[in-house]
C-alpha cells in the first residue's frame, strides 16, 4: 500500500471512532450534576410495549445513580453504569391500557397514554415505504383516500424513522410514537397501515406499527456488518459497492446541482423541480441502514417483522447471490434483537418489466427458497402488479395476505396463509413430461380465468421453453413437444409474468423453479 493511501485509510477510520467517540460522549458524558434521567425517543408517549414479554425499559441518567420504573402497579429498580447507562425489565403484562409510565431517578419522566399490545416492525425499500397518500398525483395507492379518511383507529399507534445511514450503530433516533389519525396515517407505510389495521380488527389488541424503510436500497445496507463477514459467500457483495463508488462522483455532483435547484426555486417561490431519481451514495453502503434504521430498534421487544424489498437486488449480477443474503438478513436481526425466531414475513417481489439486466424470477425464487427459515411467511404478490410501475397501486392486498401470514405463524389461526408451494417435480408418462407436486391447498388447485398459464420445462441442457400445463388433482403435469426429455420444470419466472394457478383459498403460487439453487460466484 502506498504511503498516501496509508495515510487516507487510516484518518477515514480515525474519523469514524472519533464520530462513535463523541455520540457515546454526547449520549452519556455528563456530570452528575447536570445529569438528568432520559430515555431514547423510541420509549415516549402514545407507544405500544409488547406483550406477554418481559418489558424493557432503558435510558441514561448520571453515572450509578438508582433509577426506578413503575408501570400498571409494577416497580423495578436499577443502577446506572459509569457512562450513565441503565435498563431494566418489568415483568410481562396482558394487553391494556392507557397507562402511565414513570421514571425516577434525581428528576423525573413521566410518559402518558402507554398502551400493552404486539409490535410488529415494518422494514424494507420503496414498496414498503409508499404512504397512503402515494408518492405522487399518478402514483396513487388504491383506496389510500378512503383509508386515510378512516384512519381513526386509537388502538392502533405508529412510530416512522426518519432516513439515516450511518458508519457505527446508533442507540436512539429523533422518532417519536403518534396516535393512529388521518393526518398521520397519510404519510405512514400503506402495506404496514392496511397490515396493522387487519391485524388490530382480527386480533382486538392494541397494535404498534414501527415504519423504518429507505426507497431504491439494497439487503446488504440493511444486514449488520458482522453479519455480512461472517459469511465468505457474501464478498461479492463488497466488489459491487467497490465497482458502484467508482462511478459515485458523477451522482454525487447530481446531487448537489439539484440541491441548488431546489434552493434557487424555494428563493423564488417556485415550485420545487422535479429530479429523476437515483439513490443517495449513503443508502447502499453494507450495514449503514443497519446502523442508522435497526440499531436504534433493537432494545425493543417486538412481535415480528414485515419486510417488502428485493428491487434494488434483482440485477442479473445480484440476483444469485440474494439467497444467501436474505438469509443472513433475517437470523442477523434475529440474533442483535435477542428474541429468538420471531416472525419474519415478507412480499415476493411483484410484476415489473425492469430491462434486460434485471432477473426478478431468480429474486423470487431466492425469496422463496427463505421460507426454510422457521416462522417466515411469504405474500406473492406478482398477480396485483403493474408491469410499467414499480410502484403497484394495489398495497391492501398486499398488506391482507402478509396478515393471513401473521394470523396463522404469529397467532395460531387455522387458516390457509400461502397459495400452492412447490414441493417436488417428477418425470412421468414415460419420461416426456414432468409432475408438479404442491404444499398449502394442492387440494383445491384451479386455473384463475382459464387455461394455466406459467409454466416452462427444460431439459438438462436448463433451456427452458414454454409448456402446456394441466391440473390432474392435486399436481399439475407439464409437457412441451420441443422438449421430449424433461429435467426441470419453472413457473412465473419472467420479470412480469403471465401465471394463473391459485389455490381454492384465492392465494396464487410463488415463482419457483425446480433446479438447484444457482451458487454465488
Amino acid at each position: 500500500m502506498m504511503a498516501n493511501e496509508f495515510r487516507g485509510s487510516f484518518w477515514f477510520l480515525a474519523r469514524v471512532a472519533c464520530s462513535a467517540l463523541g455520540f457515546a460522549v454526547g449520549m452519556s458524558g455528563v456530570t452528575a450534576a447536570e445529569a438528568q434521567v432520559s430515555l431514547p425517543n423510541v420509549l415516549s408517549d402514545h407507544m405500544v410495549l409488547q406483550r406477554e414479554s418481559p418489558i424493557h425499559i432503558w435510558g441514561l441518567a448520571a453515572p450509578r445513580e438508582e433509577v426506578t420504573v413503575l408501570l400498571n402497579g409494577q416497580s423495578q429498580s436499577a443502577a446506572a453504569d459509569g457512562l450513565g447507562r441503565w435498563g431494566l425489565y418489568l415483568n410481562p403484562e396482558h394487553a391494556g391500557g392507557p397507562y402511565t409510565l414513570t421514571v425516577q431517578g434525581s428528576t423525573k419522566v413521566t410518559l402518558s397514554d402507554v398502551l400493552i399490545g404486539d409490535v410488529w416492525l415494518a422494514s424494507g425499500q420503496s414498496n414498503m415505504e409508499m404512504p397512503l397518500k402515494g408518492f405522487s398525483a399518478v402514483n396513487v395507492v388504491k383506496g389510500g383516500a378512503e383509508a386515510i379518511a378512516g384512519a381513526h383507529l386509537p388502538g392502533v399507534r405508529l412510530l416512522r424513522l426518519p432516513k439515516k445511514s450511518s458508519p457505527f450503530p446508533l442507540t436512539s433516533q429523533p422518532a417519536k410514537w403518534t396516535e393512529c389519525t388521518p393526518e398521520t396515517a397519510a404519510d405512514f407505510s400503506a402495506v404496514a397501515y392496511f397490515f396493522g389495521r387487519e391485524i388490530a380488527d382480527r386480533e382486538r389488541v392494541p397494535i404498534g406499527l414501527i415504519h423504518s424503510t429507505w426507497g431504491g436500497t439494497p439487503a446488504e445496507a440493511w444486514t449488520s456488518l458482522e453479519g455480512l463477514t461472517a459469511d465468505s459467500s457474501l464478498m461479492p457483495i463488497f466488489r459491487t459497492r467497490a465497482e458502484q463508488m467508482r462511478g459515485q462522483i458523477d451522482v454525487t455532483a447530481l446531487i448537489v446541482l439539484e440541491a441548488h435547484e431546489d434552493d434557487v426555486a424555494r428563493s423564488a417561490g417556485k415550485p420545487l423541480p422535479q429530479h429523476p431519481y437515483h439513490p443517495t451514495p449513503e443508502s447502499g453502503e453494507p450495514g449503514a441502514l443497519y446502523n442508522g434504521m435497526i440499531a436504534p430498534l433493537i432494545d425493543l421487544q417486538i412481535k415480528g417483522v414485515i419486510w417488502y424489498q428485493g428491487e434494488s437486488n434483482a440485477g442479473d449480477r445480484r440476483a444469485p447471490i440474494y439467497s444467501h443474503l436474505f438469509h443472513t438478513l433475517i437470523t442477523d436481526w434475529r440474533a442483535r434483537f435477542g428474541q429468538g425466531d420471531f416472525p419474519f414475513l415478507f412480499v415476493q417481489l411483484s410484476s415489473y418489466n425492469a430491462g434486460p439486466a434485471s432477473d426478478w424470477g431468480t429474486l423470487r425464487d431466492a425469496q422463496r427458497r427463505t421460507l426454510d427459515l422457521r416462522n417466515t411467511g411469504m405474500a406473492v404478490s406478482f398477480d396485483v402488479g403493474e408491469p410499467g410501475n414499480i410502484h403497484p397501486a394495489d398495497k391492501e392486498t398486499v398488506g391482507r395476505r402478509l396478515a393471513l401470514a401473521a394470523r396463522a405463524i404469529s397467532y395460531g389461526e387455522p387458516v390457509e396463509y400461502q397459495g400452492p408451494m412447490f414441493r417436488q417435480a417428477e418425470t412421468v408418462r414415460e419420461g416426456k413430461a414432468m409432475r408438479v407436486r404442491f404444499d398449502h391447498g394442492a387440494d383445491g388447485l384451479v386455473a384463475k380465468g382459464g387455461a394455466l398459464q406459467g409454466f416452462e420445462i427444460a431439459g438438462a441442457d436448463h433451456k427452458f421453453v414454454a409448456a402446456t400445463a394441466e391440473i390432474d388433482g392435486r399436481s399439475v403435469v407439464v409437457r412441451s413437444q420441443g422438449v421430449p426429455s424433461p429435467a426441470y420444470v419453472r413457473y412465473a419466472w419472467q420479470d412480469a409474468p403471465v401465471a394463473n394457478l391459485f389455490n381454492k383459498a384465492g392465494l396464487p403460487a410463488p415463482t419457483f423453479t425446480s433446479e438447484v439453487a444457482p451458487l454465488p460466484e
